[in-house]
């Protein structure tokens, strides 16, 4: 039988003087995996708020009216500021993907800006406004905890 440390089947099982990872550096395997699903995540949440922009600009029977909301505006208002943040959260999400550090800040401001407009907007479309809350949320915290030192080059 072989010793653990030879097996190529079981490469947890470390042998006596192989150094153990420390609480440190296991993040540094996969945080750029994080930034990319990061990226993909923003270029379809982009897609997807202008999808949801073009509804509310073409037909606002499709969204729920509430007439004592504090933070009410036209639907169609609405639909454009929607537009707006969701190609702007797009394309930044391609830079991402692309490695650019700067759409790693600009990806958090803009996802910030993105979960906040879909607060305003939670009485309009409830559902749909915390699902993209909290697919901004994974964004921002992903965006957040990468270290360029620590995985690939950006």
């Amino acid at each position: 039988m072989s010793s653990p440390s030879s097996n190529p089947e079981q490469p947890w099982r470390a042998g006596p003087g192989t150094p153990q990872p420390t609480p440190g550096n296991q993040f540094s395997d996969w945080a750029p995996g994080l930034v990319m699903f990061a990226g993909v995540l923003m270029l379809m949440n982009g897609i997807m708020e202008v999808f949801r922009g073009i509804m509310a600009v073409s037909n606002d029977d499709l969204f729920v009216h509430t007439p004592r909301y504090v933070f009410r505006f036209d639907l169609t208002g609405w639909g454009w500021i929607h537009i707006i943040v969701g190609v702007l959260v797009a394309v930044v999400g391609a830079f991402v993907l692309k490695g650019a550090a700067w759409a790693r800040v600009a990806g958090i401001l803009l996802t910030a800006l993105s979960a906040l407009e879909s607060f305003l907007a939670l009485p309009y479309f409830p559902l749909w406004s915390l699902v993209v809350i909290a697919l901004d949320v994974f964004i921002i915290w992903a965006l957040c905890v990468y270290r360029p030192e620590q995985g690939a080059p950006s």
